[in-house]
């Protein structure tokens, strides 16, 4: 996976410390269902080996630099729900959705999937703009534990399939004629 700014790598566990670093900052982890706060360096490498074979997880680099990650989880049902986090340093640049982005690419185009899930938290309003950037629609809420908030939360669940894609796609393509 490349994008313009960006690059992007296998997670090792070479990364653990960056990741409970990053990942572990309150304004990450509560924003997440997964990652505690604190987020120790053993919690992020026990993560890191733990991850499964329908887990797909990339680091995302700025300049070599570790500032975030991207990934997806395969569901059953044919489809991946993707997610993605952005280290707070480099918040307010474009890099969540180009990192999102990228990873929509790599999922429609080399790993075949024909719709893609994700949510946000209600309360989490720079991932609703990413994610309506990307195409996503609205399909529904729900509820999901938070591991650093320790609470059940509100989120708001989205769907995008490959047609859209490939429209965007093609007209991306044309303006760079």
């Amino acid at each position: 996976m490349r994008s313009p700014r960006l690059t992007y790598r296998p997670i090792t566990s070479r990364d653990a410390a960056r990741v409970a670093e990053y990942a572990g900052d309150w304004d990450i982890a509560r924003m997440t269902s997964r990652i505690p706060h604190p987020y120790s360096l053993v919690e992020a490498d026990l993560w890191i080996a733990s991850l499964e074979a329908d887990e797909f997880v990339r680091v995302v680099e700025l300049n070599g630099e570790l500032i975030g990650a991207v990934g997806y989880i395969h569901h059953d049902s044919g489809e991946a729900e993707i997610g993605y986090w952005i280290g707070k340093p480099w918040w307010g640049n474009g890099y969540a959705t180009e990192a999102a982005s990228a990873l929509m690419a790599h999922c429609f185009e080399e790993a075949g999937f024909e719709r893609l899930t994700c949510g946000h938290f209600v309360d989490n309003a720079a991932s609703a703009r990413v994610i309506r950037k990307l195409g996503f629609r609205p399909t529904g809420t729900g509820a999901l534990w938070s591991v650093a908030r320790q609470c059940t939360v509100e989120m708001i669940l989205y769907t995008r399939g490959r047609g859209f894609w490939k429209q965007l796609l093609g007209r991306w393509r044309s303006q760079m004629r």
